[in-house]
């Protein structure tokens, strides 16, 4: 099967949501949007580089975890050791020749999983994205732990700014051309999940299609 089709997947806590991309063989790209609001500005363009993956004949999976998409764990609920569980399970359930596909804080639900190899899309440590959180609550003028109207524990947050992104193995790091830290390449395009609104790229998901098809491949 090729289409786009919906289906589940269980883990210690419960069941979530997932939507399957191209074919069932072969290597697999797991993805991973990014953590709280920039999923909702990536979703779109994570599809886009899916279904492009699915034209190469490569297929993948975009999950919801605990507390995010349309789970039923509310996000105040979750924590990123649950989400980290559910990662690991449903890799481990996909089968062997899996390749994580993360954007952004994406890349911090990966690793206690079992994977062939991980692509980043501008990986985001724990710590950034705690700051991230905490000047966007300051500048709406929100409540301590209130972000975004999310209520967020101490705990989870202090979890969150211990997580790191891992690095080992075979990994591949993309960056945009206007982001200067080290990469193993960089493309033009503006950073979606900086935008106030969902949005795409398709030019640009089609060059990071063909990255990952071709880094997959080598």
């Amino acid at each position: 099967m090729t289409g786009l089709r919906f289906q589940h997947y269980d883990w210690a806590g419960g069941r979530e949501a997932m939507l399957r991309f191209g074919p069932d063989a072969g290597p697999i790209a797991l993805a991973a949007l990014p953590l709280f609001e920039e999923a909702n500005r990536t979703r779109q363009f994570a599809c886009t580089i899916l279904r492009a993956l699915a034209e190469r004949g490569i297929g993948s999976v975009l999950p919801d975890f605990p507390g995010t998409g349309e789970s039923l764990v509310a996000t105040a609920d979750a924590t990123l050791s649950d989400q980290r569980q559910a990662y690991s399970a449903l890799a481990q359930q996909l089968g062997a020749d899996i390749y994580a596909l993360s954007i952004r804080s994406g890349a911090l639900l990966e690793g206690d999983a079992t994977l062939a190899g991980r692509w980043h899309l501008s990986p985001q440590s724990g710590e950034e994205l705690v700051r991230d959180l905490e000047r966007a609550r300051a500048a709406a003028g929100r409540a301590e732990g209130d972000y975004a109207g999310n209520r967020l524990s101490s705990e989870r947050i202090a979890a969150l700014r211990e997580a790191v992104p891992r690095g080992d193995g075979r990994c591949r790091i993309i960056r945009l051309d206007t982001d200067p830290r080290a990469a193993d390449a960089t493309y033009p395009g503006v950073p979606l999940w900086r935008r106030s609104e969902p949005d795409n790229n398709i030019e640009l998901a089609q060059k990071l299609a063909a990255d990952i098809a071709h880094w997959i491949a080598a």
